[in-house]
């Protein structure tokens, strides 16, 4: 069983578990020198060794300079290879469009980023779905009902070949809270992940669901949980230290999987950064688990301030209270 799987299990792993993922376009900026800054870190990256001439040609699609278009006909572009692209024309224009919305055939297991709320925004626009949400009439429903039913084949197709943990990802929130608001949230899109997690629970009740989510979500993290999700993947700055301490220990325990300041790392003096991995670790530190620390670089952060987090974590991954 991994260390992430017993933090999740509160099963006192030996160290948290520690995550660290470099995005395209840092490798894509830094090459060699960032390689040699991996290669410091065996513990951290288990012998991770990139192919520098290849990086470009192995970008996934959304991750390449261009056009893109998916299997709902969402258009997206991408100025900046390595990073992720984003959509700029949406096949939904109005309410008509969403009623004549045909769910893609694709029955394969894809669920990328963004598999449900942001997928609304994807199919029609931030506005349309904010007015449609405050409308609360058939066209929001009806648009959910078709995300969601394309959704369960999707995770239908995923039973059969789930590992130890199986990983979701959409962002609920924005900076400051939830667009839709808590109430708006729990009345459309709550029955929707339950639905989606209660099916793998039902497949396989040991079955460990992880779920990384931006934005600032912590009034919604216990929902979550009660929906089947066993670790969350929240944003250290968007939430606040306080209220990640409050909600996901002191008023109950969720595990989870603490998203490090990505908006300090690129400007951060290297004692501002150690403070920062300090207070998180001692804030939310349980001897049983259910922490782990996610590291998330790119090109903007400066090779020595990827050090500094790295020196960090390594030191605080071996926390005991």
């Amino acid at each position: 069983m991994s260390e992430l799987a017993q933090a999740i299990r509160m099963q006192s792993p030996d160290t948290i578990p520690v995550s660290v993922g470099m995005l395209p376009a840092a490798w894509m900026k830094y090459g060699a020198d960032l390689q040699r800054l991996v290669d410091q870190y065996p513990q951290l990256f288990h012998g991770l060794k990139m192919d520098l001439s290849r990086v470009e040609e192995n970008l996934p699609p959304s991750y390449r300079k261009g056009v893109y278009v998916d299997e709902w006909n969402c258009i997206w572009h991408n100025e900046h290879a390595g990073n992720e692209a984003i959509v700029t024309e949406h096949p939904v224009k109005d309410e008509e469009d969403v009623f004549a919305l045909k769910i893609p055939a694709c029955r394969d297991g894809r669920l990328p980023h963004g598999f449900m709320y942001l997928r609304l925004l994807d199919l029609c626009g931030f506005e349309n779905v904010m007015i449609w949400f405050a409308e609360e009439d058939d066209t929001i429903r009806t648009l959910i009902d078709k995300v969601l039913e394309y959704n369960i084949y999707q995770v239908a197709a995923i039973l059969p070949r789930m590992d130890e943990i199986v990983y979701f990802g959409d962002d609920l929130g924005t900076q400051k809270d939830l667009a839709i608001g808590p109430e708006r949230w729990r009345k459309y899109l709550k029955p929707c992940f339950r639905k989606l997690y209660g099916m793998i629970k039902a497949y396989k009740p040991d079955q460990l669901i992880y779920m990384h989510t931006d934005g600032c979500i912590w009034e919604i993290m216990p929902d979550l949980q009660e929906c089947g999700v066993d670790m969350i993947n929240p944003q250290f700055r968007a939430n606040g230290l306080d209220n990640l301490i409050r909600v996901c220990r002191k008023e109950r325990v969720i595990p989870i999987n603490l998203d490090l300041d990505r908006q300090l790392f690129p400007v951060g003096t290297r004692s501002q950064i150690w403070d920062h991995v300090a207070a998180a670790v001692e804030g939310l530190y349980m001897k049983e688990g259910g922490l782990g620390l996610n590291v998330e670089l790119n090109y903007e952060v400066p090779l020595e301030n990827m050090a500094a987090v790295l020196d960090a974590v390594e030191k605080y991954r071996h926390y005991k209270g």
